[in-house]
């Protein structure tokens, strides 16, 4: 039988398989961040401690830190310095860097400071803000990230829940010193002592929190929420030991008349308040109201904004505090648990090519931002302020 021989015009040693040659994401360059001081609200917090500054800085980072932004979580200038932080007492320098770390939103005239193009990563508090804020952000063609829609692989607000934990358990701390103040009251039982009665609104995170601390401290506690997922999801932490409720009006103001302490953990952006003034009038004289997440919508209707200095006000003989950075009051916990995320964060987004590689690649990314290159993103606050929405993913492809 005779063999045919098939002419090709290559090699044998060109017919060999070869290896694959696949693209190598480039790696996003080292970026500097800028960590300013806090300026508004008697802010005692950071986003960053010294051990992370660290670490971020043996990764190839550069960290410019204003002068004292540390000292209100009891960090000083030495530690950060030491740590291969470089220590500015210019706040423009803190505003000129890469990347911008705040605990709040920028003033007006941080906002000048800021480069375009610049990533600023800050909390919002949208009840704070004006729509001039996002029209000066947007002259300055920045991209924003907010804390509040900051999302991790599990779909879930990583730092709001983070903050969220500490908010709840400090919102019982400070409601037993405010109780104590205002009639004499240990918030919790004693041999013989009635225990004092907690109604906290909202069956979250922070509520869950502030429950799990108001039962430590041996109270009486009933959460009310609309959410039966969230109500059962609570009733299964707490061993079933807490009484929960749908905010049923006439429920709520039952166990309103008999409340020691109400703590307010329901975000209630662009709707009414569930707690009216009327109920309020109704409540024990000297009781305490804690409404925590007033930034984000008042949740009791006679709530006003405290400061640090002024962090109460009475009104109907009730105590009420409306602190937008409750967890201020703790801050050195606050500031380890908020530089632990940054940490993993930027050592994320530095694996995987950087920022702007992370925007094309990850959804999650996509949706923390509320600005892009000076472009309103979030449509929530877009009819909130009626500015102009972008969606961004037709920005971002």
């Amino acid at each position: 039988m005779s063999t045919t021989n098939i002419f090709t015009p290559f090699t044998e040693e060109e017919l060999m398989p070869k290896e694959e040659k696949l693209e190598v994401i480039k790696k996003g360059k080292q970026f500097s961040i800028g960590i300013p001081k806090e300026t508004s609200l008697n802010e005692r917090r950071a986003c960053i401690t010294p051990d992370a500054v660290q670490v971020l800085v043996e990764s190839g980072h550069e960290i410019i830190i204003e002068a004292g932004a540390g000292l209100g979580s009891f960090f000083t200038d030495l530690q950060y310095s030491e740590s291969g932080a470089k220590i500015t007492n210019d706040p423009k320098e803190a505003f000129s860097q890469d990347l911008i770390l705040k605990v709040n939103p920028p003033t007006e005239e941080e906002i000048e400071y800021m480069r375009p193009n610049t990533y600023l990563v800050s909390a919002l508090q949208i009840n704070l803000r004006d729509k001039n804020y996002f029209l000066k952000l947007a002259e300055k063609k920045v991209n924003a990230i907010a804390f509040e829609f900051i999302v991790d692989e599990y779909k879930q607000l990583a730092l709001v829940r983070l903050v969220g934990e500490i908010a709840g358990t400090v919102s019982i701390l400070y409601a037993s010193e405010l109780l104590a103040l205002s009639n004499g009251l240990m918030l919790g039982g004693i041999t013989g002592v009635r225990p004092a009665e907690v109604v906290i609104l909202g069956a979250g995170i922070v509520g869950e929190f502030a429950t799990k601390a108001a039962i430590g401290l041996g109270a009486s506690v009933r959460v009310f929420d609309n959410s039966l997922s969230k109500l059962r999801r609570l009733h299964t932490l707490v061993d079933s030991r807490v009484p929960t409720s749908i905010i049923d009006p006439k429920e709520l103001r039952k166990a309103l008349r008999r409340a020691d302490v109400v703590i307010g953990a329901l975000p209630r952006l662009n709707m009414t308040p569930i707690v009216t003034e009327d109920m309020v009038m109704k409540m024990k004289k000297g009781s305490v109201i804690i409404d925590i997440t007033i930034d984000n919508g008042k949740v009791i209707e006679t709530s006003e904004l405290t400061t640090m200095e002024d962090p109460y006000i009475i009104k109907h003989g009730v105590i009420h505090c409306g602190l937008p950075n409750l967890t201020s009051r703790m801050p050195r916990t606050t500031t380890k648990a908020i530089s632990n995320f940054f940490l993993s964060y930027i050592l994320h987004y530095d694996e995987e090519g950087g920022f702007e590689n992370m925007l094309v690649r990850k959804n999650e990314m996509k949706q923390s931002l509320y600005m892009y290159k000076g472009r309103h993103t979030k449509k929530i606050i877009c009819d909130r302020f009626g500015l102009t929405y972008h969606d961004i993913n037709l920005l971002i492809f």
